[in-house]
C-alpha cells in the first residue's frame, strides 16, 4: 500500500486524493477542523434530539415514512435498522476501487460537519479504509437518488461490525472477525447516523472520478495511435497545422492536433500519396481526427467541472446549517453526475469508432495504399490482423450499445415519494465498461499502425523518431510483430497493457516533450 497519507478537512477533497486512496492505497487522516466541526454539528443534532418536536432523519422515519416520529429509546435501533433494511444489493461484487472511493467520498462529506455525525463514527471509517478492508457491495440496488443506497449501506454495515468484507490478503470474512483482528471497535449508530452514512452521490462521483484518470491518458493515446495510423497511411500532416485549427479554437481539438504534429516531426512517410493512386485529401477517419478527439476532450473537461463541484460539495439529507438548522433538501439527486457519466460514454463510443475505420483502412488493400492485405506476411496463407478487425469492431458495436444514456431514465420508488430518480449509478457502471473496451480499442489500432510502421521501413522510408520509439517499447512490452505462425491473442493483450498503463504515451514523450 501506498504510504502517501490524504488529509481529510471540511472543504471537500480533490481527484488525485481519491486515485490514491482508491487505487493505490493512500493511508487517510482526519484533519483537527474536521474534528472539531463533526462535534460542533453533532452538539446541534443532539439538541434537536431532545426536543419533542420531530425532526426528519433525526426523530423520524424515512422516505416515505418520514411522517412517523420516533420515541428516544427507538432511535438507536431505527438508525441500525435504516443500514440493515437498505444492504438490499444483489449481483456480483464490485470492484475494490470503486468501494474505497464510495467509503472514501461519503467519509469526504461526513467530514464536512454538515451531517451531524459524531467524530469516532468518522474515524472508523478512516480506520477500516487504513486497514485495507473492503465491504463487499453489489452490482446493483442504486438508483441513483437518494444516494447509492444499497452500496453505501453495505459500506456502513462493515462499520457495524455485520455483513461481509474483504481483507487486505483478498479474503472474504464476516465483517466483526476482520474488525477484531485490526484493532476496530464497530461503531454503535445514534440519532441521524445511519441516514448520514447512506444518502450521497459517493459511489457514481467515485467511479467518475476514476474514469477521467483513465480517459486522459487513453485520450492522449489515441491522438498518437491516429497520428501513426497517419503515417502508415502516407497521409498529410498540413491538416494539423495550427493555423487551421485556430480558425475553429475548440480547445480539444487544438491540442490533439498539437500532440499529432508532434509525434509525427521529422517523418519521411508523411506526404507521400502514391502516383498511381492520388489523393487530394485524406479520408475523414484520418483527417478528422483532430476534431473527433478534441471534443471528447471538450467533453472531458465539462465533466471534470462537475466532478470537482461534486468533490467540494456536502451530499445528505437532511444537513447540518452554519446557522443551527437542520434542513431537508434535494442535493442527494445524482442528475449532474449521471449526465456526464453518460456524455462520456458517448464521446469515448465515437473515439472507439473511428479508431476502429483506421484499423479496417491499414488491413484493406484497396485502401491502405501499398501495405499488403490484413497486414499479413504471405496473405492466404497467413490471415495477418483480420480478426484482431473483428475483436475491434465488437467492441465498437458494445460501446455504442452502452451509449445509450441511462439518465434518460427514470423509475419510481419508496412509495411515490421518490418518483424521479438519476440511474447515475447503472450511467457509472457501462461507463466502467466503455472504458475498458476503449483501452481495447486503441490497442488494435496501436498494434495495427506499428506493424505497418515496419512494413513501411522496410522499403527504404524512414518513420518519425517517436513512431520508432512507440515501435521499440511495444515490442520490448512483449506485443511482438505478427507473422504467420503467431498466436495473436497474448500479443493484443500486450498491446492493452502498453496502452492502459499509459506506457505508449512514456514511450514517446521522451522524443515529442510532453503531451497533454
Amino acid at each position: 500500500m501506498d504510504m502517501h497519507t490524504v488529509v481529510v478537512g471540511t472543504s471537500g477533497t480533490t481527484a488525485e486524493d481519491v486515485v490514491a486512496v482508491a487505487r493505490h492505497g493512500a493511508r487517510v487522516e482526519l484533519s483537527t477542523a474536521a474534528v472539531d466541526a463533526l462535534a460542533a454539528s453533532r452538539l446541534i443534532v443532539d439538541a434537536l434530539a431532545a426536543k419533542p418536536e420531530p425532526v426528519y432523519g433525526v426523530s423520524t422515519g424515512f422516505g416515505a415514512l418520514a411522517s412517523r416520529h420516533i420515541s428516544p429509546e427507538l432511535r438507536a435501533q431505527l438508525q441500525r435498522n435504516i443500514v440493515r433494511s437498505h444492504a438490499a444489493g444483489m449481483g456480483p461484487r464490485v470492484e475494490r476501487e470503486v468501494v474505497r472511493a464510495l467509503m472514501f467520498l461519503r467519509l469526504k462529506t461526513v467530514a464536512s460537519g454538515h451531517t451531524g455525525v459524531r467524530p469516532e463514527v468518522a474515524q472508523t471509517m478512516a480506520d477500516v479504509l487504513n486497514a485495507g478492508i473492503t465491504p463487499v457491495v453489489h452490482e446493483y440496488g442504486s438508483l441513483g437518488c437518494s444516494g447509492d443506497l444499497a452500496p453505501l449501506s453495505h459500506c456502513a454495515l462493515t462499520l457495524m461490525g455485520e455483513g461481509d468484507a474483504e481483507g487486505p490478503d483478498g479474503t472474504v470474512r464476516p465483517a466483526g472477525e476482520l474488525l477484531a483482528a485490526h484493532g476496530i471497535t464497530p461503531v454503535e449508530l445514534r440519532e441521524k447516523e445511519g441516514l448520514a452514512l447512506l444518502n450521497g452521490t459517493d459511489g457514481m462521483l467515485g467511479m467518475l472520478v476514476m474514469a477521467l484518470a483513465d480517459l486522459r491518458n487513453l485520450y492522449t493515446s489515441a491522438d498518437i495511435t491516429a497520428a501513426l495510423s497517419l503515417e502508415a497511411l502516407l497521409g498529410t500532416d498540413k491538416v494539423l497545422a495550427p493555423e487551421l485549427h485556430a480558425i475553429r479554437p475548440h480547445p480539444g481539438q487544438g491540442v490533439s492536433a498539437d500532440n499529432m504534429l508532434r509525434v509525427l516531426a521529422g517523418s519521411g512517410l508523411t506526404g507521400h500519396h502514391q502516383d498511381d493512386a492520388p489523393r487530394v485529401q485524406d479520408a475523414y477517419s484520418v483527417r478528422c481526427a483532430p476534431q473527433v478527439n478534441g471534443a471528447g476532450r471538450d467533453t472531458l473537461d465539462y465533466a471534470a467541472v462537475v466532478a470537482g463541484r461534486e468533490l467540494a460539495s456536502s451530499v445528505d439529507n437532511p444537513v447540518v446549517l452554519p446557522d443551527g438548522r437542520v434542513e431537508s433538501n434535494g442535493n442527494f439527486h445524482g442528475a449532474p453526475v449521471a449526465y456526464v457519466l453518460d456524455f462520456l460514454a458517448i464521446v469515448a463510443a465515437d473515439l472507439g469508432s473511428i479508431c476502429e475505420r483506421r484499423t479496417d483502412r491499414l488491413l484493406d488493400k484497396n485502401r491502405s495504399h501499398g501495405l499488403p492485405p490484413f497486414l499479413a506476411d504471405d496473405a492466404g496463407v497467413d490471415s495477418g490482423l483480420m480478426i484482431a478487425q473483428y475483436t475491434q469492431a465488437a467492441l465498437v458495436s458494445e460501446m455504442k450499445r452502452l451509449a445509450v444514456p441511462a439518465s434518460a431514465d427514470s423509475i419510481p420508488s419508496s412509495a411515490m415519494q421518490e418518483d424521479h430518480v438519476s440511474m447515475g449509478w447503472s450511467a457509472a457502471r457501462k461507463l466502467r465498461t466503455t472504458v475498458d473496451n476503449l483501452a481495447r480499442i486503441v490497442a488494435v489500432e496501436l498494434y495495427a499502425a506499428t506493424r505497418a510502421i515496419e512494413i513501411r521501413a522496410t522499403e527504404g522510408l524512414v518513420p518519425a523518431s517517436a513512431s520508432q520509439a512507440a515501435v521499440v517499447a511495444l515490442r520490448t512490452a512483449g506485443a511482438e510483430g505478427a507473422g504467420p505462425d503467431r498466436f495473436l491473442a497474448p500479443d493484443l493483450a500486450a498491446a492493452e497493457t502498453f496502452v492502459r498503463e499509459g506506457r505508449l504515451v512514456a514511450a514517446v514523450e521522451p522524443v515529442t516533450g510532453p503531451l497533454a
